[in-house]
C-alpha cells in the first residue's frame, strides 16, 4: 500500500498536476497509509459452556439447540430478533431472559465473572432462585455461559454502545451510529446436539463387616457425588454433594481404624456408596437397590438394615435437619441414631440448631425430594442429614455452589457431630454410661480437618455433572482407590438407559469454542457505495473543469474549433479532440492533464479502499 501511495504522488508530479492531483488522490492516500486493524481486534475465540439439554422420564429439560451464528446484541437494544443477546451475571434478571426468549433471540450468552467467589451474596442468592426457573421450561434459543476476560468484555462494551445508540430520537442519528459502530458476529465452532448412546451412570460402594454371626445389622452410609447446576461444565457442587463424599470419606477413615482392632471391632455391618446420577431422580441408587433386593440371594440389603443415612449438603450453616419420609419409631436403631444426634448437638455444639423434618413422599412430582426417599420406597429406613431445612433451596443445583461457599470449619464440626452420634449407636456408648458430653475422637483418632480440605479441594478442581463423569474417568478412579484404602469389596456399579423407554438420555456439544467476529452492519455498504460513487464523480467533474479552463485560457491552436470533448488518446495522455480535425500530438504545457495510468491507478485504489473499510 505504502508503495502504490508512493507511485501515485511521483506520477502526479511528473505530470505537473499538483493540485488536481492532491483533490483526486490525497483522501485514498491519507487512507491507504491508516495503520490497520489488529488482526486480535478483528476476532476473538473464547470458550463457552451450553445449558443443560436432557430427557428425564421423557420429559425435556433444558435448551434444545447448540447452534449459533448470529450478531451480538444487549438488552438495551429494541429488537433482539435472531440476535445472539449477551448479559452480564452481575446486571442479570430472569425479566431479561424471559424478555429475549419472548422477542425469540437468536441465541443468550451470559459472561459470568472471572472469580466467582468475589460475586456479591446478593447476586449469587438471586441467581440461585433462578436457576431451577431456567431449567423448568425448554427452550429452542441456545443458552450458553462464558467466562469474562478483557477482550470478551471490550465486545459487551462495544456492543452495549451500539445497542444503546438504537435508542436515539433521531433517525439520522441512529442511522449514523448505526453505520459507523462496531459490530461482532457470534459463531460458534460445533454442530447441532444429538443424543448420547449408552452412558453409563457409574457408582462404587465398598464395606466393612462386623464382627460376629452372619445376621448382623447393617448401616448404610450413602453420598451421591455427582454435582448438578444450569450448565453441566461449571457444576462444581461444593456443598451439594462435595460435603457430602468428604464426610462419608471421613467416616470411613474413622471406623476402618476401628474395625482394625479386634477390642473396636463392631457387631455392625458398614456399608458406604457413593452414587452415581444422585441429581438425575438418584439414577444410580434405584438400580442398585433393584439389582441388591430383585436381582441377587445374597446382599446386605436383603438382610438386616439397621438404617441409611444419606449425606447431603453438610458444608456451612449453623443448623442440622434429620429429613425422614416417616417418623422412627422409638426403641428402633434409627429412632436411637436420632436421639444421639440430638444429644451431641446439644451437649457438645449447643452453638448447632438441630431438628427433625417430617415429608411424605409425593410419587406425583418426576424428581423424588431426597436421596433416602428411594430407600424408604424399597421399605428400608432412611433418612437424609442437611443443613438446608427444604429439598427446593437453590443451594442444591447451582453454578454458584464453588469452593469458597463450604466452611471447613462447618464441615469438620459437623463430621464430628455425625462421627460421634454414630459411634455412641454402634457401640451403645449411653446405655454404658459416657456421659453425653464427652467427645469419643479424640488425640490420634480426631477428625482430620486437612484430610476433609484435601478432599474438597480435589472434588471442586473439576465439574462432576452426571454428563461427563463416565466409567472409565479419573475422577472415578481416584475415589475408587480412596475407599480401596480403608474398604474392603470397593467396586463399581453401572447403570445404562433402558432403549426402549429410557429414564434419563443425555446429549452432547456442552462445551464448545466460540468466535467472535467484528463486522460492519449492511448498512454501512450502502453508505459506502454511496460515498464511492460521490468521491469517484467529484473526481471526474473536476477533471472535465480543470481542462476546460485551462483550454479556454490558452484559446484554440488556428484553424481548430473548441468544439471538443474529453478522450483518451492512443499516447500516454488525455486530451481535447476536435471533432473532425484530428488529435493534437502533444499537450498544451499550461494545460491541466491526467495520465491514464493514473485513472487505472485510482480504479484499483478504490477497490483496495472497500476491503480496508469492510474490515476494520
Amino acid at each position: 500500500m505504502l508503495e502504490e501511495a508512493g507511485e501515485v504522488l511521483e506520477n502526479m508530479l511528473k505530470a505537473s498536476c499538483l493540485p488536481l492531483g492532491f483533490i483526486v488522490f490525497l483522501p485514498a492516500v491519507l487512507l491507504l497509509v491508516a495503520p490497520p486493524l489488529p488482526a486480535a481486534d478483528a476476532a476473538h475465540e473464547f470458550t463457552v459452556y451450553r445449558m443443560q439439554q436432557y430427557d428425564l422420564q421423557g420429559q425435556p429439560y433444558g435448551t434444545r439447540n447448540a447452534v449459533l451464528n448470529t450478531e451480538a446484541r444487549t438488552m438495551a437494544a429494541e429488537v433482539l430478533s435472531r440476535r445472539c443477546v449477551l448479559m452480564r451475571l452481575l446486571d442479570f434478571s430472569y425479566e431479561q431472559y424471559q424478555k429475549a426468549l419472548r422477542q425469540s433471540a437468536g441465541a443468550v450468552v451470559i459472561i459470568l465473572p472471572r472469580a466467582m467467589a468475589a460475586v456479591p451474596q446478593d447476586v449469587v442468592r438471586q441467581f440461585m432462585e433462578i436457576e431451577p426457573e431456567m431449567l423448568a421450561m425448554e427452550t429452542i434459543v441456545p443458552v450458553y455461559f462464558a467466562v469474562e476476560d478483557e477482550a470478551l468484555l471490550s465486545i459487551y462494551e462495544q456492543t452495549q454502545a451500539a445497542s444503546a445508540s438504537q435508542g436515539s430520537a433521531s433517525a439520522a442519528e441512529v442511522l449514523l451510529r448505526t453505520a459507523t459502530a462496531n459490530g461482532f458476529q457470534m459463531v460458534t465452532s460445533g454442530v447441532q446436539s444429538k443424543a448420547v448412546s449408552d452412558w453409563l451412570i457409574a457408582s462404587v460402594e465398598g464395606r466393612l463387616t462386623g464382627l460376629g454371626g452372619e445376621d448382623l445389622p447393617t448401616i448404610v452410609i450413602v453420598a451421591h457425588y455427582d454435582a448438578f447446576g444450569v450448565a453441566p461444565w461449571l457444576s462444581l457442587g461444593a456443598d451439594s454433594n462435595g460435603s457430602g463424599v468428604s464426610v462419608l470419606l471421613e467416616l470411613a477413615r474413622l471406623f476402618s481404624r476401628l474395625y482394625t482392632y479386634k477390642r473396636t471391632h463392631a457387631a455392625y455391618n458398614l456399608l458406604f456408596f457413593a452414587s452415581g446420577g444422585g441429581k438425575f431422580n438418584y439414577q444410580g441408587t434405584k438400580r442398585w437397590l433393584e439389582d441388591n433386593l430383585d436381582h441377587t440371594d445374597s446382599s446386605l440389603l436383603q438382610d438386616n438394615v439397621a438404617f441409611v443415612l444419606c449425606l447431603d449438603t453438610v458444608g456451612r450453616g449453623s443448623s442440622l435437619h434429620l429429613h425422614v419420609s416417616k417418623p422412627p419409631r422409638e426403641g428402633t436403631l434409627q429412632h436411637a441414631f436420632l436421639r444421639e444426634l440430638e444429644t451431641v448437638a446439644a451437649h457438645q455444639f449447643p452453638e448447632v440448631r438441630f431438628s427433625m423434618v417430617h415429608k411424605r413422599i409425593n410419587l406425583a412430582e418426576d424428581v423424588l425430594a431426597w436421596e433416602h426417599e428411594r430407600f424408604a420406597i424399597r421399605r428400608l429406613p432412611a433418612f437424609t442429614l442437611s443443613h438446608l431445612e427444604s429439598h427446593r433451596d437453590g443451594q442444591r443445583s447451582s453454578i454458584m455452589d464453588v469452593r469458597s461457599r463450604v466452611d471447613s470449619k462447618t464441615l469438620t464440626r459437623n463430621t464430628r457431630i455425625i462421627a460421634e452420634a454414630l459411634t455412641r449407636v454402634i457401640y451403645n456408648l449411653t446405655e454404658k454410661g459416657t456421659p453425653p458430653d464427652m467427645p469419643v475422637f479424640t488425640e490420634q483418632m480426631q477428625i482430620q480437618q486437612e484430610q476433609l480440605d484435601s478432599v474438597m479441594d480435589w472434588l471442586t478442581n473439576q465439574p462432576r455433572a452426571a454428563q461427563l463423569v463416565d466409567k472409565d474417568s479419573t475422577f472415578l478412579s481416584t475415589l475408587e482407590h480412596h475407599l480401596s484404602r480403608y474398604l474392603k469389596d470397593v467396586k463399581q456399579h453401572h447403570v445404562k438407559a433402558d432403549k426402549r423407554d429410557p429414564e434419563f438420555v443425555f446429549y452432547d456439544q456442552l462445551k464448545q469454542v466460540m468466535n467472535a467476529y467484528r463486522v460492519k452492519p449492511a448498512v454501512f455498504d450502502l453508505l459506502l457505495a454511496v460515498g464511492i460513487a460521490a468521491y469517484l464523480g467529484m473526481a471526474y467533474v473536476a477533471v472535465q473543469v480543470s481542462s476546460a479552463q485551462a483550454q479556454v485560457g490558452q484559446g484554440p491552436p488556428a484553424g481548430r474549433s473548441w468544439a471538443g470533448r474529453l478522450q483518451v488518446h492512443r499516447g500516454p495522455w488525455l486530451s481535447l479532440e476536435s471533432h473532425g480535425l484530428g488529435l493534437w500530438p502533444r499537450p498544451h504545457p499550461h494545460s491541466l492533464l491526467l495520465c491514464p495510468q493514473h485513472f487505472s491507478l485510482l480504479y484499483k485504489t478504490v477497490q483496495r479502499l472497500l476491503v480496508k473499510a469492510k474490515t476494520q
